[in-house]
């Protein structure tokens, strides 16, 4: 035992810095450009109308005109991430312009080459990701203003309108709302390897509120939805590899710390409970409204979302999987 507590206590400190995790802003990028420069304005302009021309199934001609720009141009990350951006926007149009029944299944050389130089560049892979869609993908109308919906727009969209921007612009306020959490990760992870329950107790009591703000910014989808629409993986395998929060607790004999780790515990249930009431109505009922009040001119709704959710899973009993799983993480007082 007295190895094993000696290596906790020199193991090195967790740091958000260690992956590029903003103090500020946990995962979003810290103020994303909104343009690149003249060199790659034929990608910029393309963007700035890409829901247009999309529905008016005009995106693939303009981008099989558009001329193969070289990214040594393309100067520090939030560039690379702005190009990253426009380009993932650009193809994710291109290949489902006319809907899931006819994707493009060939890129051009012009739009495939910089979309692969730009995603191995900053290590994502060539596809629309989250990463895109919501961290890098907002911008305050008023830079000295809040960070809050009123003051927030996107920077590329899709055909969507409103709908579509609320849900970017809401995902960006949970991801806010989830930095005190991120931050109190990392406390109690080095709460354990210092051995400070004071810490620790802190450090949860700071991640249930944290998660109950999550659950508050995802409340705001219902204001901004209609009816008819619906990062750091390094930092994530660092918390997954880090003393076991749960076995910690459990061995401490410590009854505040086992009443504030089940706290976090039933908050996360809560946040995933109500993350299911929003798949159900934005996506699943909503997408079979879509598909029954569609009309000619706009490609279906996808019919995976009807019913099965990312990688073919059914969503809704995926989902209730993962929230009862969630619970039966609870710790009950021994004796």
């Amino acid at each position: 035992m007295e190895p094993q507590s000696q290596n906790l206590k020199t193991a090195p400190f967790l740091t958000l810095g260690r992956f590029h995790i903003s103090e500020d802003y946990g995962f979003l990028l810290p103020n994303p450009l909104r343009e690149l420069p003249g060199h790659y304005s034929p990608w910029m302009e393309i963007a700035n109308r890409l829901p247009q021309l999309i529905e008016s199934r005009q995106l693939r001609a303009q981008v099989n005109e558009m001329p193969l720009l070289n990214c040594q141009f393309l100067t520090g990350y939030r560039e690379w991430r702005l190009a990253r951006l426009v380009l993932s926007f650009i193809t994710m149009g291109y290949v489902w312009q006319d809907g899931e029944t006819q994707p493009k299944e060939i890129l051009p050389r012009n739009l495939a080459l910089p979309f692969v130089e730009v995603s191995r560049n900053l290590g994502l892979p060539p596809i629309l990701v989250h990463s895109d869609l919501v961290l890098a993908n907002w911008a305050t109308r008023n830079p000295g203003g809040p960070l809050e919906i009123r003051n927030l727009d996107t920077i590329i969209s899709f055909p969507g309108g409103e709908s579509l921007r609320g849900f970017i612009l809401v995902t960006v306020l949970v991801e806010k709302a989830a930095v005190p959490g991120i931050k109190a990760l990392v406390q109690a992870v080095n709460a354990i390897l210092q051995s400070s329950p004071d810490s620790l107790l802190q450090a949860l009591q700071r991640l249930r509120v944290s998660i109950q703000d999550i659950t508050g910014a995802l409340g705001q989808m219902h204001e901004r939805k209609s009816r008819a629409v619906f990062t750091s993986w390094a930092f994530i395998e660092e918390i997954c590899v880090a003393p076991s929060l749960r076995t910690h607790v459990m061995s401490s004999g410590n009854g505040r710390l086992l009443t504030a780790y089940n706290q976090c515990v039933e908050s996360l249930a809560a946040l995933r409970t109500y993350h299911l009431a929003l798949v159900t109505k934005y996506l699943i009922t909503a997408a079979s409204r879509a598909k029954a009040q569609r009309t000619s001119h706009l490609p279906r709704p996808p019919q995976a979302l009807e019913e099965r959710g990312t990688g073919g899973t059914a969503v809704v009993s995926f989902l209730k999987s993962v929230r009862d799983k969630t619970l039966e993480t609870r710790l009950h007082p021994s004796g």
